[in-house]
């Protein structure tokens, strides 16, 4: 993933944020590694156009912050899997 789009140039606007995220993300079913992948590239994107597009700084500081929690909250669900498996095969 990148923060560039199709065409190659660079994302400079919350709209070609919201459209090149748009078409990176993952479908519904796969994995949670994939989707952490994808918010933390997400929250980066967002961190960078608020820096860029000044007309949207607050707005594209609110993504960027969403999607750090949702990547916290994948991390936190990969953890807690992690335990469950562990504890299913300590008492088999």
């Amino acid at each position: 993933m990148n923060s560039r789009s199709k065409s190659g140039r660079e994302i400079r606007t919350l709209a070609q944020a919201n459209e090149l995220l748009g078409s990176q993300r993952p479908r519904q079913s796969a994995p949670l590694t994939e989707w952490l992948t994808f918010y933390r590239h997400s929250a980066a994107v967002y961190a960078e156009v608020a820096e860029i597009d000044r007309g949207h700084h607050h707005e594209a500081l609110y993504w960027a912050s969403r999607e750090r929690a949702r990547a916290e909250e994948i991390v936190s669900e990969i953890d807690r899997a992690k335990r469950n498996q562990a504890a299913d095969l300590t008492q088999r």
